[in-house]
């Protein structure tokens, strides 16, 4: 005994506890599939289960792009695994134990089967068939078809890519250690978009296995309880459908978080701000067509027959939130500055400093660009400049003209403008 304490101590050591997560995490997995479980631990790696897929749909929320969450597919077969270790460890015990009562299985697989669907088992194969359906056809083919288009234009899109870091480097506008990490985030992006498409398949098939898990769970608790226990088929039926409904709901709200969290990260779009952000930023942006959609559902409430409490609160609800957002700007905006009156001058006759001189060439930048230029900052822009000047005149032969470098304030913050003798 002290011998393999000490031998596991050491792959401790060895090898560290972050890398034998993973490990002993599949293999818990597969143990599942073939020990029994008491009802206890069901209940245990139920809410595992749940906090899990809450945890991944928080984390797709929260992310910039797509590959800041770039184990995501590995999550979806691991999360996959787990829930069908979970099914057939419920199984045994609800056909074994099940004709002992409805918390054969567990306090989890009884609450979700008289809590959520009120102990009809009729009520709750309708909501099961409906979260199936809504994840199966809905959720998971939607997140499917775009992991499938994504992986394709990556791919199309990728000898482009290199041929523009290719240029860059050429050019001498990004260093080795830049173009190397360019083409590897590339290949990732390819990777990514590619295991997701793959991945999306192990949702569609865990929806699959569902139905036909609560199919057998169904028929072999009714042959289980009449013929093994002795139950009338009234009770044997009633029994066991709500352990198997209860057991399929437990096992499908996790997928279904599982699958909205897939589609959220395969459609994101920009990586300046995540989910929420970008969520309430663009649709809840614009006062006037908040007050026009308050104006619509107010006019529907005040409708005969229509429910007039519910869409005239939520009119009013829809104005407050514009008012609010009309206010806020309202404040934010700075006030006019009235520029004193300027004395008038006399006028002189015309002279050569009144000519203004243009740069051949010129560059003016937004002020986040400024480290770029200033020397002070460790900018390398005008470094890079005189090289590309230098090695134009070596090959070409002409000198070209010095590049007149400025900050505009008036360009956006990462904008820059490239003038041609003042264009």
């Amino acid at each position: 005994m002290a011998s393999t304490s000490a031998v596991l101590q050491g792959v401790f050591v060895r090898f560290g506890q972050r890398q034998l997560a993973g490990p002993l995490l599949i293999l818990l997995i597969l143990a599942m599939m073939v020990l029994p479980l008491p009802p206890l631990v069901l209940d245990l790696f139920f809410t595992f289960n749940i906090a899990i897929s809450v945890i991944v749909m928080l984390v797709a929320m929260s992310v910039m792009k797509p590959l800041d969450f770039s184990v995501f597919p590995t999550v979806l077969l691991i999360t996959t695994l787990l829930r069908l270790s979970l099914n057939v460890a419920s199984t045994r015990v609800v056909l074994l134990d099940g004709h002992t009562g409805p918390g054969a299985a567990g306090r989890v697989i009884e609450a979700f089967g008289h809590f959520l669907v009120g102990g009809n088992y009729a009520v709750g194969f309708v909501v099961f068939m409906i979260l199936v359906i809504i994840n199966f056809v809905v959720i998971t083919k939607g997140a499917g078809r775009v992991a499938e288009v994504a992986a394709r234009f990556t791919l199309d899109a990728m000898p482009g890519k290199q041929m523009a870091i290719d240029a860059d480097l050429n050019a001498g506008l990004i260093g080795e250690d830049e173009a190397r990490k360019r083409r590897a985030t590339i290949a990732q992006e390819a990777d990514f978009f590619g295991s997701m498409d793959g991945a999306s398949k192990f949702v569609r098939g865990d929806a699959v296995a569902g139905i036909l898990i609560m199919l057998i769970n169904v028929i072999g608790g009714l042959f289980v309880g009449v013929l093994q226990h002795n139950l009338d088929v009234a009770t044997a039926a009633r029994t066991y459908t709500l352990l198997t409904i209860g057991d399929g709901l437990v096992a499908q709200i996790p997928a279904l978080i599982i699958s909205i969290a897939a589609g959220m990260v395969v459609t994101r779009v920009g990586d300046e701000e995540d989910v929420s952000q970008q969520f309430i930023g663009q649709l809840f942006n614009n006062p006037k067509l908040l007050y026009l959609t308050a104006a619509i559902i107010g006019f529907l409430g005040l409708i005969p027959g229509m429910p007039n409490l519910v869409f005239l609160l939520i009119a009013a609800a829809a104005a407050a939130v514009a008012w609010r957002i009309e206010a806020r700007s309202r404040a934010v905006q700075p006030l006019p500055v009235v520029a004193p009156p300027v004395a008038p001058r006399e006028t002189h006759e015309a002279t050569w400093a009144d000519v203004t001189l243009l740069d051949v060439l010129g560059l003016e930048v937004g002020y986040r660009l400024i480290p770029l230029v200033d020397k002070s900052q460790d900018g390398e822009l005008l470094r890079r400049i005189r090289g590309i000047r230098k090695k134009f005149a070596q090959e070409v032969g002409f000198l070209v003209s010095p590049v007149h470098i400025r900050d505009n304030l008036e360009l956006k913050p990462n904008a820059y403008k490239i003038l041609l003798k003042g264009v």
